[in-house]
């Protein structure tokens, strides 16, 4: 008994020792970093010292010229007797004065201004006697104008500032930019060129988002290009993390890993969030087995780093979806055994995107077990959660199921949103079950809650699935006449009604009205009414409809014909 609890003595005794060899290398690491920054910023203060020292120089030429300046003055209009005697003693209390400044240092202001910079500083440079005082007070001094000039490390704009106006200014000189890059004749670059004195970090860290969001990630590109050669730049991890979830997410998966080395190259050490994006970026491959075991390989990878690198919740919450989506039950426990043993803990966002993941996998057990196991851990459901168990309730016509979790919703702090009731309505559409879609649509408005236009889309399908398509017109006519401006989703519906009940003259008819009005149409617009043409075997419309694509500029993919291959598939059976 005694030799066994020798043994693990001497175990724990040695995982010890390589825990602090562990942290002592981490710190060593730190302090090099530390090292690094501080050799920069010297070389920063030298540079800025040097520019000081310049500055001062021309200033004492300029006093010496403008007291030339005053003694020709004297010496050219010297007066009559009365007034000379007046001058004599100023002049006598000049050398007095100077004598004074050469026992008791002056303070005198510089205002030093950087080109592209519009704040001005000014730095109070003193000279002394002693040349070693005089280096360290101007060393002072050139500190205080550096405090105000030299950039941060990290260089990640902050989300919420302290005053409101500046955010504000960000985003109206970035819709600015966008704007003019719209139009062709603003080339991006030469637009940047222009605001070169405004655009910093933030501006570029905006438009990553708002280009990614518009599928413009080559230019994307081209800004972080453009900062890369401003002065300012400074490499950060947060703009690599930014620019990698970027082009994950329009699965650019080879430029994501070329950025990622580049920021390698670049000097920064990659962290948990670039990471966390690397892992994303993956995960948007069409090669799903592949992206997943990608994304597990760089999760196992990270474990084996140092502090900066380890797996966080979020990096916990995109492997469990990713997997739940898969259908990969035992990736899920073994993930979610793994949370348990860390010392992270799991959050709302886990279990929602566990939930949702089963759910629209149809596996209602496996989402109930994740709701189970998320009462017992003390995390009360949200909005979300009431909305995913809804939704998948609803895919399933679990109606009785659906019905309570929306009665204990209405009994929670919890409140509805709109997505509640628009998931209710259209799952009760597809079971034809008009009136419990009705029924939800005036609760809605007894709540006390205006359509939207999803809601209204979502009625006019249920009214197709119900064979009322002259009521599915009576709303969509509402809607264009209320409505600003309508949805050409909501003109894609109404299609739909008509080609689902065999109607596909009137949607011919109702696709020439929504051009006479200016309806700018979609490719899923000519994919549905295609298909719908295609199943109907009139060849009239089919020939009419790529006609149209043809003068429009669409070219059809291999999922275009898809669709209409299985509508005729479809056809042939049923004969």
């Amino acid at each position: 008994m005694a030799a066994k609890k020798v043994d693990a003595l001497e175990e724990r005794l040695e995982g010890e020792i390589g825990q602090m060899k562990s942290e002592i290398s981490n710190l060593q690491t730190q302090v090099s970093d530390l090292k690094k920054e501080i050799s920069v910023i010297h070389v920063k203060i030298d540079s800025n010292f040097s520019i000081l020292g310049e500055m001062f120089k021309k200033l004492l030429e300029g006093q010496s010229k403008t007291a030339s300046l005053g003694t020709r003055e004297a010496s050219d209009n010297p007066g009559s007797g009365e007034t000379s005697k007046p001058i004599k003693q100023r002049e006598d209390q000049e050398v007095e004065t100077r004598k004074r400044e050469k026992r008791i240092p002056s303070v005198e202001p510089i205002s030093m201004e950087e080109p592209s910079r519009k704040n001005q500083v000014e730095v109070y440079a003193v000279p002394c006697t002693n040349h070693h005082g005089s280096r360290i007070l101007l060393f002072h001094s050139a500190l205080f104008a550096i405090s105000n000039n030299i950039r941060t490390t990290s260089t990640r704009p902050k989300r919420k500032s302290s005053g409101g106006g500046s955010t504000i200014e960000v985003e109206e000189l970035v819709r600015s930019l966008l704007r003019k890059v719209s139009d062709e004749k603003f080339p991006l670059v030469t637009t940047l060129n222009k605001y070169v004195r405004t655009v910093r970090t933030e501006h570029c860290f905006l438009l990553f988002e708002e280009l990614g969001r518009q599928d413009k990630w080559l230019q994307c590109l081209e800004v972080f290009r453009w900062m890369q050669k401003q002065r300012w730049y400074i490499a950060d991890n947060g703009i690599y993390s930014k620019l990698i979830s970027v082009m994950g997410k329009k699965g650019q998966t080879r430029m994501a890993m070329w950025l990622f080395s580049e920021m390698r190259n670049s000097g920064c050490k990659p962290d948990t969030s670039v990471y966390n994006s690397l892992i994303t970026a993956h995960l948007h491959s069409r090669d799903k087995s592949k992206a997943l075991s990608k994304a597990y390989g760089y999760f196992e990878k990270m474990k084996g780093l140092n502090e900066r690198c380890q797996p966080n919740i979020v990096t916990y919450n995109i492997l469990l979806r990713a997997f739940a989506q898969a259908g990969d039950l035992k990736q899920v426990d073994a993930i979610f055994k793994d949370l348990d043993s860390s010392i992270i803990s799991p959050d709302i966002y886990t279990y929602n995107g566990v939930m949702d993941a089963y759910g629209k996998n149809g596996m209602l057990r496996e989402m109930e077990t994740i709701l189970l196991r998320m009462k017992s851990n003390q995390c009360k459901p949200d909005a979300i959660t009431y909305n995913l168990l809804i939704d998948s309730y609803g895919r399933k016509q679990a109606f009785a199921k659906m019905e309570q979790v929306f009665k204990s919703l209405l009994r929670s702090k919890a409140n509805p949103t709109l997505p509640t009731f628009n998931s209710m309505i259209s799952n009760y559409g597809k079971a034809r079950l008009k009136d419990k879609a009705e029924s939800v649509f005036r609760k809605m408005n007894d709540l006390g809650f205006k359509p939207s236009y999803v809601t209204y889309e979502c009625l006019i399908t249920t009214y197709g699935y119900c064979d009322c398509v002259s009521s599915a017109r009576e709303i969509f006519d509402d809607v264009m006449g209320n409505q600003k401006q309508l949805q050409v989703s909501t003109l894609n519906a109404m299609l739909d009604v008509y080609c689902m009940n065999g109607l596909p003259f009137e949607a011919d008819k109702l696709l020439e009205v929504a051009d006479k009005k200016g309806f700018v149409l979609n490719v899923s617009t000519y994919k549905l009414l295609y298909k719908a043409y295609t199943k109907a075997n009139i060849e009239e419309l089919v020939h009419k409809l790529l006609k149209r694509m043809d003068q429009e500029g669409i070219v059809p993919n291999k999922k275009f014909f898809l669709g209409a291959v299985e509508a005729l598939s479809s056809v042939q059976m049923s004969s």
